[in-house]
């Protein structure tokens, strides 16, 4: 009795630390997981900043997108295999590390370029000089920019080029960023208790979501500070968040971003290879693991040595990418997956594009709204996936008809955003004519009117006037605007004798204008159901994230696991992440009807779109790409089902057992869900 006391007492600061370790690495984790999704929220919230702070298109601003992606390819595979047979909490330190750094290199060509110019001119002063304002009879080559200038200016717009520093950090950020998953999920699922695995993927990501909000709120701050903050004075500043040249202090989000990465590192390299726990209680989730005999457990033992004994060399490597590819589930669950991260990441792009363009919402705004209330409807889908998972102890058939299910909801709702596509705006010289009285289909090569035929207009000039009669014009000049008064240094001047407003039919008061586009009121009721439906859509596609990994983890060998991961992300990395950006910022490109000109003459960031346009296509390709999804989920669940039925079948043959009635997936003599040893190399467990 004496004796038995002491060691009993001994045992429980062992097992105290022990636990302490592994929840140590939990929170490092669910730290770095919010830094990580910290930088993407503020790289997706930055992509309309970006495009007009270095005169790109979406394409372009697509390929930076993709970067991170890009820098994920280079390094993925091999740190999801070999990352797992070498100390996992450190390369997840030096992953943040790094990440940290890409962040801070982003923002650096903000350092180095001059001053943003917004417009042609230099300052509202040349208003006096009447460049703006409608000139009758004047020769029109007094608008135009003498070739040494332009000369020089294309001389000096090099530094345009500076967005591939931009792109070259967020690469380092993707290869910084790389380590993370693959390896925080496989030593969660290795080292966690029985059952819990679900509980802590759903939380943990949960917890991520945090990362998310506190990203779309320093995005919105920052969308309403002006890029140059600090640097001029602000009062000289006419333009507003509203216009379509407005830049904010989009590089403050990545020093911020930037910094907290490099903190998050820290902890991880104090932590051990592996908690200091009997091999024996290792349990292997992925595969339905249930021991219940001395003899099993041993067993168990032995996988263990074998597994660490492995040869981590190309030779082993190319054997265990054979035995993933060669498994059906899995395959069939990678195209998958696929289709849908190319439409998530694709419209999760330019999702602030489409809130501006189509209700009218500047940059701030569309971030606010997004990270108070799509973001959390998102963390409570997330845990609200793992919850059930583990509530009703779903099998993997189990988890994959709720992802069916879940998946089809969501689908059902992008369905409903096809009624709230909002009419253009109207823009004189754009989708109106020119004075404002009828409609155009094509906005290329629309002719002047006779309230400005005689003006010598710049076309080209960028200044948009709202006028009295509702109607946005491209500039004063092409509104026939002769005369302005009001303050040169504030947003308070007014333009009028404009014969384009009389010539529309508007014969109240003077025919006045004022900077700016006019508001758009007609889709105020559809933009709120669009927030409705997308907090519902947000819901239902979390719900799917846990079920993801789970599925994914339990269709290969549980020594697989790792590069399973690795190997998806890679897919989804290239295609997805990679291609759908500049694809869906292509498609994007095509609907602009109104570019800038930068001083080289060449074509820089869209001022306007097509706003009817642009919302078919990008909820069309959003749509076509999820379709093709639901089908695959029924042939996943079908060749799920043969699988069962053909190893049951196999089970009943050999005479083995199985635990339970109502869910007969065969289990073998060690536990597993598997097929017999010699087919292993094509099927694997379920």
């Amino acid at each position: 009795m004496d004796r038995s006391q002491p060691s009993s007492k001994a045992s429980k600061p062992e097992k105290t630390r022990l636990c302490d370790r592994f929840r140590i690495f939990l929170a490092a984790l669910s730290f770095s997981y919010i830094c990580k999704t910290l930088g993407g929220v503020i790289m997706k919230s930055s992509i309309t900043q970006i495009e007009r702070r270095f005169e790109i298109p979406s394409s372009i601003s697509g390929l930076i997108d993709g970067g991170f992606e890009i820098g994920n390819l280079l390094v993925m595979l091999f740190v999801s295999y070999f990352g797992s047979k070498l100390h996992r909490p450190k390369l997840i330190g030096t992953g943040c590390f790094i990440m940290g750094i890409g962040s801070i290199l982003t923002a650096l060509p903000h350092f180095f370029m001059g001053y943003y110019r917004y417009a042609t001119e230099n300052d509202i002063g040349s208003l006096g000089n009447s460049t703006l304002t409608c000139l009758v009879n004047q020769m029109a080559s007094l608008n135009a920019t003498s070739p040494e200038i332009v000369e020089k200016g294309c001389v000096n717009g090099s530094r345009s080029y500076m967005w591939i520093y931009v792109l070259m950090g967020n690469m380092l950020r993707g290869i910084g960023e790389t380590p993370i998953v693959p390896l925080g999920v496989s030593y969660i699922d290795d080292f966690a208790k029985e059952g819990h695995s679900p509980m802590y993927l759903g939380t943990l990501h949960s917890i991520a979501m945090i990362g998310s909000i506190l990203g779309f709120i320093m995005s919105s701050v920052f969308a309403k500070l002006y890029v140059d903050i600090g640097y001029v004075d602000l009062s000289s500043i006419r333009i507003t968040p509203q216009d379509a040249r407005w830049v904010g202090a989009w590089w403050l989000g990545f020093i911020v971003s930037g910094l907290l990465c490099i903190i998050s590192s820290i902890p991880f390299f104090f932590l051990s290879k592996i908690p200091k726990r009997s091999q024996n209680e290792r349990k292997y989730s992925a595969c339905l693991h249930v021991l219940k005999t001395e003899g099993e457990k041993n067993h168990m033992t032995n996988l263990t040595k074998q597994e660490k004994q492995a040869p981590a060399n190309m030779t082993g490597f190319l054997r265990s990418l054979k035995s993933i590819l060669t498994n059906d589930l899995y395959v069939i669950f990678l195209i998958l997956t696929l289709l849908q991260a190319s439409s998530v990441i694709g419209s999760f792009t330019y999702i602030f594009k489409f809130i501006e363009q189509q209700y009218n919402k500047t940059a701030s705004q569309a971030n606010f709204v997004l990270g108070s209330i799509i973001i959390p409807t998102t963390a409570t889908g997330m845990f609200l996936g793992g919850y059930i998972i583990k509530k009703f102890k779903l099998t993997l058939a189990g988890i994959t008809k709720f992802a069916f299910f879940t998946s089809s909801m969501a689908y059902v709702f992008k369905l409903l955003f096809f009624p709230l596509i909002c009419e253009n705006k109207s823009f004189a010289g754009l989708t109106l004519t020119y004075d404002g009285m009828n409609r155009v289909d094509s906005n290329i090569d629309i002719p002047l009117s006779n309230c400005n035929s005689d003006c010598s207009c710049d076309k080209n000039q960028w200044e948009p006037v709202c006028g009295e009669n509702g109607v946005t014009y491209i500039s004063p000049c092409l509104a026939g605007c002769k005369l302005f008064r009001g303050d040169k240094k504030l947003n308070n001047i007014e333009f009028y004798d404009c014969s384009c407003i009389s010539d529309s039919g508007f014969q109240n008061g003077n025919q006045s204008a004022y900077l700016g586009e006019c508001p758009r009121d007609k889709c105020k009721t559809k933009y709120y159901f669009y927030i409705i439906f997308q907090a519902i859509l947000s819901i239902f596609y979390a719900m799917e994230t846990t079920s993801f990994m789970l599925i994914l983890m339990k269709c290969v060998q549980p020594e697989l696991k790792s590069l399973a991961v690795g190997f998806q992300l890679l897919i989804i990395r290239t295609l997805g992440g990679i291609l759908a950006p500049i694809y869906y910022g292509a498609l994007i490109d095509r609907t602009c009807i109104k570019w800038s000109v930068t001083r080289c003459g060449a074509h820089g960031a869209c001022r306007l779109y097509n706003t009817r346009l642009f919302g078919i296509i990008y909820l069309g390709l959003t749509t076509s790409l999820t379709t093709p999804v639901l089908f695959l989920y029924v042939v996943l669940i079908y060749v799920m089902k043969k699988k069962i039925k053909r190893n049951y079948k196999k089970t009943l043959e050999n005479g083995r057992k199985f635990t339970d009635e109502n869910t007969p997936e065969s289990v073998n003599k060690h536990g597993y869900y598997c097929v017999p040893p010699d087919e292993q190399n094509s099927e694997t467990a379920i």
